[in-house]
């Protein structure tokens, strides 16, 4: 019934009706120009307060020598200056991490907030399709606060009223391209912000030797390797079990060897089993002397000393009925850790159906009450597709190493966990760089943690078993 006036003036609507030639005409409030000069006041103010609380070392370095040289020139303002470069200096030199710490990353977090992130938001977030236009209007997710350390930056977000988490996991190539950065990760914050993570460079590039053996027996969690920030990685093998999962040549291998390595003095001590089973005859054979005769190859005994590890569980569980409820290792019961490499030659591959059906039994009877009673897994397969690992989720701890296919990352980690940074198909096949990369999603925590382990060459077993004989 209502059409625009030539020029799409909103102001100027007439009726078309043929017997009338009414013109309606919207009202106009003419705002005060005192007003629209104290809203503009207020949100400068705003802005800066925010400003000085989130970035005060950066704005000082600025607003101090600007300050000095309006006040006293810029002569006077060298004098003033340079003695306080010279203490920084001096400061970064002779104590190099705590000025990190309290100088370092925050000017670099305000120069990255400043020339990259500030610059690019509004774009990055309109052709990412995060932003909003509403009846004229833009709404455009705000960027609370950047924090740096030695490898990524770290972007607090607050989200759209009505986003959820997922619109953003949806478009983590749109941000890491849209801020030149290789990945991104979203974590959730709490209700309404996300964390969004940007690696600078990758901090697990380089190749680790192996660790070196602990001094004292522990069945705690066992240090494998590093995390991305640079803390250890820390494997939890006691009152857990643990699905690797990766292609071949991915590193699986450094992950166990690793971890038997940070048991061996608890080995020694009588406080640790290794049972390992070793369809393929390559990876564990070189450590039989380590595993006590608890060693098997051939399916048939590999169901055997299943079977046995199953039968000492139910044992133990008979024992501990109504006397306790967790597991403390002792010389009379040891935790015993099942090591199986390559799980899937026992219960897809395996052509005799009932060797099969005994070992996957097994192994599920183990994975669903043996970490109670100090009995854990400890797995390794190629193929983590159902049809070839029916049990996979009986593995509260899950590692993902380079993957062949973007869908078998939630096969192992679970739905989601790709869309929150866990890249592992990503991973670079050559082995000097992605060699024991991989993710890891913690029975305690959806989000995944990207970690290297140490590489045990064959001199390393060797070695490790050459202490034990």
């Amino acid at each position: 019934m209502f059409k625009r006036m030539p020029g799409d003036e909103p102001h100027r609507i007439v009726s078309t009706t043929p017997d009338t030639a009414v013109v309606f005409k919207p009202a106009v409030v003419q705002t005060p120009a005192v007003i629209t000069l104290v809203i503009f006041i207020a949100r400068f103010v705003a802005g800066l307060s925010r400003l000085t609380w989130r970035h005060p070392i950066a704005l000082a370095v600025i607003a101090v020598p600007a300050g000095l040289c309006l006040v006293y020139g810029w002569r006077a303002a060298l004098l003033l200056v340079v003695p306080a470069l010279v203490a920084l200096a001096a400061w970064a030199v002779l104590d190099r991490p705590t000025f990190v710490r309290w100088i370092g990353w925050r000017l670099l977090a305000f120069a990255r907030w400043f020339w990259i992130y500030r610059r690019h938001w509004q774009p990055v977030m309109t052709v990412a399709g995060l932003a909003r236009h509403i009846r004229g209007r833009e709404y455009v997710p705000r960027l609370v606060k950047v924090t740096s350390n030695s490898w990524a930056d770290r972007l607090t977000v607050r989200m759209l009223d009505g986003q959820a988490a997922k619109d953003w996991s949806d478009r983590i190539e749109n941000l890491s391209h849209g801020f030149g950065s290789e990945s991104c990760r979203v974590a959730v914050a709490k209700a309404g912000q996300l964390v969004l993570t940007f690696p600078r460079h990758d901090p697990l590039a380089t190749p680790m030797a192996a660790l070196p053996i602990p001094d004292t027996p522990t069945v705690g969690p066992v240090e494998i390797g590093r995390q991305e920030d640079g803390s250890p990685w820390l494997l939890r093998l006691h009152g857990t079990h643990v699905l690797v999962a990766g292609a071949t040549g991915a590193g699986k291998g450094s992950i166990i060897w690793s971890a038997i390595r940070g048991l061996i003095p608890a080995i020694h001590a009588g406080l640790v089993e290794i049972w390992a089973l070793d369809p393929k005859l390559m990876e564990l054979s070189y450590g039989k002397a380590l595993f006590g005769g608890r060693y098997a190859a051939d399916p048939a005994d590999c169901a055997d000393l299943l079977d046995e590890a199953v039968s000492v569980m139910q044992k133990r569980a008979a024992r501990f009925a109504g006397v306790q409820r967790s597991h403390t290792p002792t010389l009379d019961d040891p935790f015993v850790l099942a090591v199986v490499d390559e799980v899937a030659f026992l219960t897809a591959y395996q052509s005799d159906r009932q060797l099969r059906q005994r070992i996957s039994a097994a192994l599920a009877t183990l994975t669903t009450q043996g970490r109670a009673v100090g009995v854990g897994v400890l797995a390794a397969l190629q193929d983590p597709r159902k049809e070839v690992m029916n049990i996979r989720n009986l593995f509260p701890d899950k590692i993902a190493l380079r993957l062949d296919e973007s869908e078998q990352v939630d096969m192992v980690l679970g739905d989601g966990a790709r869309d929150r940074g866990a890249l592992a198909d990503r991973i670079s096949p050559r082995p000097e760089r992605g060699a024991g990369v991989g993710y890891v999603r913690l029975e305690a925590s959806p989000d995944p943690i990207r970690v290297r382990a140490a590489y045990v060459s064959d001199d390393d077993i060797r070695a490790m078993v050459g202490e034990v004989r």
